[in-house]
């Protein structure tokens, strides 16, 4: 029997992590439990009035957050507040394909294009990794916290 998968970010600042996450990935933030959203609501406005009617005070309500794939198919990503600063590189990072099935440099065009609209969402581009004997250029990159992730 196969599992379902949830990817866990540790954040200093929860909903604006996954905010960042679901522009880049087309994710949705899912509402709040037994909530029916009318089309075009804000998840994080109803998750902030839902824990409002729970009596959770204005400074616990980041505390955490998750996005999902509104297709179903990728993983559910979490966001859990930490008081405590990355301080080493990511053992796990994310691979966000954005150019399959592409070589050359129409990747590279397709790979520098999505770089550009990652870092006006707020990454950082870090370096363009060259081919290395079976692997194909790819770019690293981090989120807003630090987080690395390549672009491949």
């Amino acid at each position: 029997m196969s599992r379902q998968l949830q990817i866990t970010f540790d954040a200093h600042d929860p909903q604006a992590l996954s905010a960042f996450w679901r522009d880049a990935l087309g994710y949705v933030h899912p509402g709040p439990p037994g909530v029916d959203l009318p089309e075009g609501a804000d998840p994080l406005a109803a998750w902030d009035d839902f824990l409002a009617g729970l009596g959770v005070p204005k400074e616990q309500r980041n505390t955490r957050s998750a996005v999902e794939d509104p297709e179903g198919r990728g993983p559910r990503l979490f966001f859990q507040r930490v008081p405590e600063d990355k301080v080493a590189k990511n053992r796990v990072h994310l691979d966000i394909r954005a150019a399959p099935g592409l070589e050359g440099a129409a990747r590279m065009a397709a790979l520098e294009s999505e770089c550009d609209r990652l870092v006006a969402l707020g990454a950082t581009r870090v370096r363009r990794d060259e081919p290395a004997s079976l692997s194909p250029s790819h770019l690293v990159m981090t989120d807003p916290e630090g987080n690395e992730f390549c672009l491949d």
